[in-house]
């Protein structure tokens, strides 16, 4: 590897660690949503808010992240959002209420637009032959802090379940979520720290009219004969868009005739990725697994399979997105996931639900358990009849504590077969959407108009992955999972049948000439 590639890399791999933090941040909570239910004593849509904070914070961080890094630059504003995953992470983890639990979750959702501002970063500093695989470590970075969130609960709950000096020591059987969500503290302030390394944004250096600057970054990061050629092509690029730099002129640029395959292609990308529900799956892994009988530490042990696949199947789409292309990747990726979800709503369709005498015996650790033998002999035919039933006879603290026991005695299900297409799902979403969405991001934007343009349109992300985060406790309980895995499939078929009509290939174009491409389509 040349001096140039390394170079590259190592910038890009630092600035890609934005996404592990954020997959620690994203995944930690899902281990903790049954203790802070209890402590707390929170409903379906409590617990909804303090899972979907952060992706409420980053509606209000993304609208301004374009104009913060035109203003003071991509490198100083990954490092404010830096410091902001650190702050909210020490005060997540001593938070003594539900509301500054949430507060504090909130304000590491500001950082969240670090994914969007990275991508930028990444996509500016590289050269177009390496751009995809550059970008795309943005989303291993992230699925490799989802797999450590996931064994990181996983190791913890093994531990109190020990009777290490340790554990007794340091009080993690009674603070088992802080001990979780502290857990980030580290990471998050060796990224700050690191940040302090990168070299300015060329880009955005040529975007302020300093080029010899710019010129003294791409010689970290390309051979000397490229360089006055790649800086004309930036200049080129920001001439044929706008000579207005302020935000509402770039906005009316991007809704502009000239821009609208661009805004089709942008906008369904955002939206899809989310609202196919990947992240109702990885914030809420275990709860999602303790549907399907097998109990809290069974949940845990398949969450982290989550994990390993998410980091194996991204590691591939890094290796082939520069040869494969970004158009098959995206659009048939999308199709394996849309099949996966109809075979997961399958399963929960056809699961059925029954209290038997050996149940009520075995379900001992309930109090009063004898009150579910009017429950004997009845079979319901959804988890939510059979949810409402319990909580109309042990009333809903004892069904939220003792949930997944109470699955685990009564449920007679395709358990196998629903597990498989989650983890067919989670396969092709990390080998394609995932990745590919932000690569596409880093290229059919021009330089002029992506620091607003690519905030933007991770906004539109944001808010569909709020949504879906919030209301995914609230579903489970009241459409059942059958139901909600399906409404996730028909709306990534209406995204699929989109994408097909109107996305082009990319891959080993200059951001120049994909905009040519764009504009003749």
């Amino acid at each position: 590897m040349n001096k140039h590639k390394k170079n590259a890399f190592v910038y890009a791999g630092i600035v890609a660690l934005g996404g592990l933090i954020f997959g620690l941040d994203a995944a930690l909570i899902s281990g903790t949503v049954d203790y802070i239910t209890k402590e707390f004593g929170l409903n379906d849509i409590q617990i909804g808010f303090v899972v979907s904070a952060p992706g409420l914070g980053v509606l209000f961080a993304l609208p301004v992240a374009g104009y913060i890094s035109n203003k003071l630059g991509r490198k100083k504003s990954l490092l404010i959002v830096a410091a902001l995953y650190l702050v909210s992470a020490i005060i997540s983890a001593i938070a003594p209420s539900y509301e500054v639990l949430t507060a504090a979750r909130f304000l590491g959702g500001l950082a969240f637009a670090s994914l969007s501002l990275a991508a930028m970063y990444i996509g500016e500093i590289a050269p177009p032959k390496w751009r995809g695989k550059l970008v795309s470590m943005n989303q291993m970075n992230i699925v490799i802090g989802l797999s450590a969130a996931y064994f990181i609960n996983y190791f913890i709950i093994n531990a109190i379940g020990s009777d290490a000096e340790w554990v007794n020591s340091m009080g993690v059987k009674e603070n088992t979520w802080r001990w979780m969500l502290g857990s980030e503290i580290i990471p998050a302030l060796a990224w700050f720290l690191l940040l302090f390394f990168i070299p300015k944004s060329p880009s955005w250096l040529v975007f302020q009219n300093r080029i010899e600057e710019a010129k003294n970054t791409l010689q970290k990061v390309m051979p000397q004969n490229e360089i006055d050629n790649h800086i004309e092509q930036m200049k080129l690029s920001m001439q044929s868009t706008t000579e207005d730099t302020s935000i509402l002129t770039q906005l009316k640029t991007i809704l502009s005739k000239p821009m609208r395959l661009t805004l089709i292609i942008g906008a369904t990308s955002a939206i899809v990725q989310q609202v196919v529900g990947i992240n109702a799956i990885l914030f809420y892994a275990p709860t999602i697994f303790k549907q399907l009988g097998g109990g809290t530490d069974v949940a845990f042990t398949q969450a982290v399979w989550v994990g390993l696949i998410s980091v194996v199947f991204t590691f591939l789409a890094i290796l082939v997105i520069d040869k494969i292309g970004r158009r098959p990747m995206f659009i048939w990726g999308l199709a394996a996931a849309i099949l996966s979800l109809g075979i997961c709503s399958y399963g929960f369709s056809t699961a059925r639900y029954e209290i038997t005498p050996q149940a009520i015996t075995e379900l001992n650790t309930i109090p009063n358990v004898e009150r579910l033998q009017t429950m004997v002999g009845t079979e319901y035919n959804s988890d939510t009849e059979f949810k409402t039933k319990l909580v109309e006879i042990l009333g809903k603290e004892d069904v939220q504590e003792h949930s997944a026991n109470l699955i685990q005695k009564s449920a007679k299900m395709k358990a196998t077969l629903i597990l498989i297409g989650i983890l067919c799902f989670i396969a092709a979403f990390q080998f394609s959407i995932g990745p590919v969405m932000w690569v596409l991001f880093s290229e059919i934007f021009p330089i002029s108009l992506r620091g607003i343009a690519i905030p933007a349109f991770a906004f539109l992300t944001s808010i569909s992955s709020y949504f879906v985060q919030l209301f995914f406790p609230w579903q489970l309980t009241n459409m059942g999972g059958g139901s909600v895995f399906l409404t996730y499939a028909v709306l990534g078929a209406i995204g699929f049948i989109i994408l097909y009509r109107f996305l082009p290939e990319t891959k080993n174009l200059s951001i120049e000439e994909i905009q040519k491409t764009l504009q003749r389509k």
